[in-house]
């Protein structure tokens, strides 16, 4: 584990905009039995969360849709709660960075690091607005 002054940047690039930090399993599964949708981010000290995750998750949640609530875990640092999300994750290997929607407390999407390295935080943005408007719009009536 990093030293907990090193990672509250980190910590501090995503709860800004609003999401909320799971630190403990019973935070984890608190936020996911709430009905609707969730974004579920495990955060990581690594490069590739720095300049292209955190700031694709940042310019994603400018999106006109939304998931109704988002809350990160921090890899390495909150271990209980990483494992805890990840077990939602329904089998996918853990890769940290990554970025999951989840309806009522079930998986419906998942980006892991391999995607996230690969592609520059617009990309990422773009890619998440994608699953936002699919997975997380409202229902007309």
């Amino acid at each position: 584990m990093y030293p907990e002054i090193m990672v509250i940047p980190m910590r501090e690039e995503l709860t800004r905009v609003g999401i909320k930090e799971a630190r403990t399993a019973a935070e984890v599964d608190a936020a996911l039995a709430q009905p609707g949708t969730t974004m579920l981010v495990v955060n990581s000290i690594c490069g590739c969360a720095a300049g292209k995750m955190r700031p694709g998750v940042r310019l994603a949640l400018q999106n006109g849709v939304v998931p109704d609530q988002s809350i990160a875990v921090f890899a390495g640092q909150d271990r209980e709660a990483t494992e805890r999300a990840r077990s939602y994750f329904d089998g996918n290997p853990p890769t940290s960075p990554a970025i999951a929607i989840l309806r009522d407390g079930k998986l419906v999407y998942l980006m892991q690091r391999f995607v996230i390295e690969s592609n520059p935080a617009q990309a990422i943005a773009g890619e998440l607005a994608r699953a936002f408007n699919e997975y997380c719009a409202k229902a007309s009536v």
